[in-house]
């Protein structure tokens, strides 16, 4: 199966200069745990998820109506075309310990697709062998 076939489609970018509060009401008006970080051109320049609006900004003291969200995205940034295999989505999330890829057509983001969104296309017992793979350290 195809990632294009089970990611997210349709997602909202954030901008880099928008502040950590604009980014959570997006999140929290998508229903979404991350937003890829783009330029006017919808370049890639990173990802913020509610974790790092948790855990690097707002546990720190940061004020997340002042604090740019390119303070505390991450900027690295693992992707796969949206034409891969399921298969191979999940070999790089295991091997990179990670919950959400960003899927792309050339260089554009097109989705995401995240672990529950593979584990949704799985038997039972396939969906808890992945997230096991995904899950514990190697």
């Amino acid at each position: 199966m195809k990632l294009s076939h089970i990611m997210t489609g349709g997602f909202e970018c954030v901008a880099p200069q928008a502040t950590l509060a604009e980014a959570a009401a997006k999140m929290a008006a998508c229903d979404v745990g991350s937003l890829p970080v783009c330029s006017e051109r919808k370049r890639v320049l990173g990802i913020v998820t509610d974790r790092d609006i948790t855990v690097r900004a707002v546990a720190c003291g940061l004020d997340p109506l002042r604090t740019p969200v390119e303070r505390v995205m991450t900027r690295e940034v693992l992707s796969c075309p949206a034409d891969a295999d399921v298969e191979a989505a999940i070999e790089l999330m295991q091997e990179r310990q990670v919950r959400r890829l960003l899927v792309t057509d050339g260089d554009a983001p097109v989705g995401i697709v995240s672990l529950g969104d593979i584990a949704l296309c799985m038997r039972e017992d396939q969906a808890g062998e992945v997230l096991k793979r995904v899950s514990e350290p190697e």
